[in-house]
């Protein structure tokens, strides 16, 4: 799902993947250490547009761009309109990271009985679960707790706008009652000793050692906890397209 909705606090500004991104997106992952550290395959520059395309078109996904945070001027004026115009904060200047959120089923590892599964195809899952992925960057806002700052403001819009998350999900899956947030995870690799600290600070918890992939799976299942805390000037503004801008 792509969203309307730009999120701003004092650390960053998050907006919605769009087109625009794509140019300087690609170069990021052009870098082989953000391809390892992303467990990411190099694609073409068309592929990465057919890529946004497809993210923007679906519903179990949810990418924001992270940017450098709003000035103090222009937060005062884009809160007073409610509102921030797409091409503007978020030029590839600006532009240091990303962050996700995939929705998938939740499967009961001690539940599971895969012929029971198979017997009833239609069953509606109860839950789901959302899987986070963040990524700076841009190498100079790296260690500043930036991808703190990020990872709390993202999830802090997801608990408020989770039905609606949901909802959407459902309606793509073609499920007649959306199902609840099961927990939220994140899999990062054990090399990566940073981000793992920043997802354990959080309040994530390291469930079972390193799979196959050299990854650890930390787990969040209290986001109302999480979410208790708001980042300073924490606000959710229009992010307006404007047709004249979209190829900037």
């Amino acid at each position: 799902e792509t969203p309307s909705t730009a999120v701003s606090t004092t650390r960053a500004l998050l907006v919605p993947y769009d087109r625009r991104h794509v140019l300087t997106y690609h170069a990021w992952m052009e870098d082989p250490a953000i391809q390892e550290a992303t467990a990411s395959e190099p694609l073409t520059l068309e592929e990465e547009y057919e890529n946004q395309e497809s993210w923007r078109a679906s519903h179990d996904k949810l990418t924001f761009i992270v940017c450098q945070p709003l000035t103090t001027d222009e937060t005062s004026d884009h809160c007073e309109r409610k509102s921030i115009q797409a091409g503007e904060a978020d030029v590839s200047e600006k532009m240091v990271g990303d962050i996700n959120l995939f929705l998938y089923p939740y499967e009961d590892e001690d539940e599971g009985d895969e012929d029971r599964g198979e017997a009833l195809p239609s069953a509606t899952p109860e839950f789901c679960v959302g899987e986070v992925d963040i990524m700076i960057a841009d190498g100079q806002h790296r260690g500043k707790g930036l991808g703190r700052a990020v990872v709390q403001a993202f999830l802090q819009y997801v608990h408020r706008n989770l039905d609606g998350v949901v909802r959407e999900y459902a309606e793509d899956k073609d499920m007649t009652v959306p199902p609840r947030l099961k927990l939220l995870m994140a899999k990062i690799n054990q090399s990566n000793e940073k981000s793992i600290i920043l997802f354990k600070r959080l309040g994530f918890e390291q469930e079972g050692g390193v799979d196959y992939f050299g990854e650890v799976k930390l787990v969040l299942r209290d986001l109302g906890k999480l979410a208790a805390e708001v980042p300073q000037g924490y606000t959710e503004l229009v992010y307006s397209r404007d047709r004249s801008q979209d190829e900037k």
